[in-house]
């Protein structure tokens, strides 16, 4: 389950940039295709390697059933799997996150199991890149590579605004139906 919500993720932040800039450099699914979940529990090395910065979107694709995912203040919290007091809860199954500010993020599962058994993430999240330097944003995936970049036409379409209209229209469309199917 987590897995599909996770490729949803990846088609929605695909369809939804439709070539034109967003505000989010990097949008980063959690854990990759196979999401947050318990049997992958090393979120440590899915985050290895990848750069956060200011204005990237962090997506969590995760059940529900199996414990809800909490932002923790401190690296105590963190390593304690201390819930009890946390800055923002994730319940919905799919969530994002903005990188606002640069610093530390500590997210772990609110289920302690989980959570004692690596079930848990911190960020380090860098200043925001300079926007000459980065032409298209990316969706960034450690599973999917045909779908890793959203990329832009190259040559303008008749239509653009209606193009990107009717694709994101088709998305939500298609999130509604996901919805009520759940």
């Amino acid at each position: 389950m987590a897995g599909l919500k996770a490729v949803l993720v990846v088609l929605a932040v695909s369809f939804s940039l439709g070539g034109n800039w967003v505000g989010a450099q990097v949008h980063h699914v959690v854990g990759g295709d196979r999401g947050w979940d318990a049997a992958n529990s090393d979120l440590a090395s899915w985050s290895s390697g990848k750069t956060f910065r200011v204005g990237d979107q962090i997506w969590f694709a995760y059940s529900a059933a199996q414990g809800f995912i909490a932002e923790v203040k401190s690296k105590e919290e963190f390593d304690s799997c201390d819930v009890s007091n946390p800055i923002r809860m994730f319940t919905d199954g799919l969530d994002s996150t903005s990188m606002d500010q640069e610093g530390l993020r500590y997210f772990t599962s609110s289920n302690i199991e989980s959570c004692k058994n690596g079930l848990k993430l911190h960020l380090r999240v860098l200043p925001h890149q300079d926007p000459s330097e980065t032409v298209m944003p990316k969706v960034a995936t450690s599973d999917i590579p045909a779908l890793a970049a959203a990329e832009a036409p190259t040559t303008p379409s008749s239509s653009p605004h209606l193009s990107s209209s009717l694709i994101l229209l088709s998305f939500g469309l298609l999130l509604l139906c996901y919805v009520i199917l759940l």
